[in-house]
């Protein structure tokens, strides 16, 4: 058949037909298609793929759908829709960018008929299902790389301090596009530390089992978003989330659980707070020298609202400025 002529022997052009690109994510399961793709490949005169070991395929032919393998080209595939066929194409990963630019090159000629052309996705990401992209990578990287593989929790953890601070530094410089790159370096510690419990003889966890653990706690801690308790104001759910904390934890002391590691302005005015919302009266150890002063100013700005740690950053970031300046003067 002469693709650039597309005219039965009486002269009269031929039924264009119909082409229909079936794309489908690999992030979720195959052979979960929705209704429209499943109408589609079962009302197709032809249904085609490039890659013979698509995911889908088993569960397509499963399904009673033949699907030949095949890579045409874009005027091989004109001619399998003369007579007004529809040809299926399924997707590789690469989205057949060559056979798109193919068609979109033909129906610019203006020489051919084409065919009715459709986009049909088959099923879609949802929101988050890019971290599957992530643990996948962080897998093969664990299981491949000399240096990923040998880590453990406790060579790691400096790196989740840092990127946290890194993190905090984003937030206060109002850079967007750090923030989302500092998100991104804290997530990729958390799903590190997930990946090599995994390979824990004793008590193995995934990182499903970390998400599954945080939905449930975020759950049961919101019972005014997805149960019938009533929180009106953002005071009334932090009484609330500390109320059920407190019921889960069962601490023998207001100051269980504080991480005594932390920065000591920051550790200060946890216990500070911690005191203060436990309704506790506790007055400060009357002794002078710099760190018990330190200490009243740390209690004193949580008091107020404030958190000293964020407090003092901003401060020596002034005086950093100021140093930088005195620098250059002569």
């Amino acid at each position: 058949m002469n693709t650039t002529d597309h005219t039965t022997d009486h002269g009269a052009e031929a039924a264009p037909g119909r082409i229909v690109l079936l794309t489908t994510s690999h992030r979720v399961a195959p052979g979960l298609l929705s209704w429209p793709a499943w109408q589609a490949l079962h009302a197709a005169d032809l249904v085609l793929c490039a890659d013979g070991a698509h995911p889908q395929l088993p569960y397509l032919r499963e399904a009673g759908v033949a699907v030949a393998e095949a890579a045409p080209s874009a005027e091989e595939l004109l001619d399998a829709c003369a007579g007004g066929r529809t040809v299926v194409v399924v997707a590789t990963g690469e989205g057949e960018p060559a056979l798109t630019d193919g068609l979109a090159r033909l129906a610019g000629s203006g020489r051919v008929s084409m065919p009715e052309l459709e986009l049909l996705p088959a099923s879609y990401d949802l929101p988050g299902a890019r971290l599957l992209d992530l643990v996948q990578v962080m897998d093969r990287i664990r299981a491949e790389c000399p240096w990923s593989s040998r880590q453990t929790h406790e060579g790691l953890a400096k790196y989740a301090i840092e990127e946290a601070y890194e993190l905090v530094e984003s937030i206060e410089a109002g850079d967007r596009g750090e923030l989302r790159e500092e998100l991104g370096d804290v997530l990729l510690q958390v799903v590190f530390h997930a990946r090599i419990a995994e390979d824990d003889d004793e008590e193995p966890f995934s990182v499903d089992d970390v998400a599954g653990g945080i939905v449930a706690k975020l759950i049961h801690r919101h019972p005014h978003v997805f149960g019938d308790a009533s929180a009106t104001t953002p005071e009334e759910v932090r009484e609330q989330w500390l109320r059920m904390k407190a019921v889960e934890k069962q601490r023998a002391s207001v100051t269980d659980g504080v991480p005594l590691g932390q920065p000591a302005l920051a550790l200060a005015a946890k216990l500070a707070f911690r005191a203060r919302t436990a309704g506790l009266t506790v007055p400060l150890p009357d002794r002078q020298d710099i760190g018990y002063t330190l200490l009243a100013l740390a209690t004193e700005a949580e008091s107020q609202g404030t958190d000293p740690e964020a407090a003092l950053r901003a401060a020596a970031r002034t005086y950093r400025d100021a140093i930088k300046k005195a620098e250059q003067t002569p």
